[in-house]
């Protein structure tokens, strides 16, 4: 499955059309949600994550505001499944054993 180029620099779309950073395998939905959920700036960011330059962080968040509607809407589906795979294990045998340990909201 040979990667395609992007005109962003330092990413590659996949076969499935996944944005890559280039030689980092890492996703730009990955970078975009560690950007979204701690507000942390490029640098930060780039001391959080050292394989990361500042330049191939600013070239993913760019991607991502240009397709943010997708991306919001992929970040949306993947909260719901994993809600739902909690609600789905309420009753687990684990958690009877354990006392019904509650659910984070």
């Amino acid at each position: 499955m040979a990667a395609v180029s992007t005109s962003y620099p330092h990413l590659h779309l996949d076969s499935s059309g996944r944005a890559w950073v280039d030689g980092a395998n890492v996703k730009v939905i990955e970078i975009a949600a560690d950007f979204l959920a701690h507000g942390s700036s490029v640098e930060e960011m780039a001391i959080q994550h050292p394989h990361l330059t500042p330049a191939m962080i600013h070239s993913a968040l760019a991607y991502y505001y240009d397709h943010r509607e997708e991306y919001e809407e992929s970040l949306a589906a993947s909260l719901s499944s994993c809600r739902e795979k909690a609600a789905a294990t309420m009753e687990s045998p684990l958690r009877v054993r354990l006392g019904k340990v509650p659910a984070r909201p």
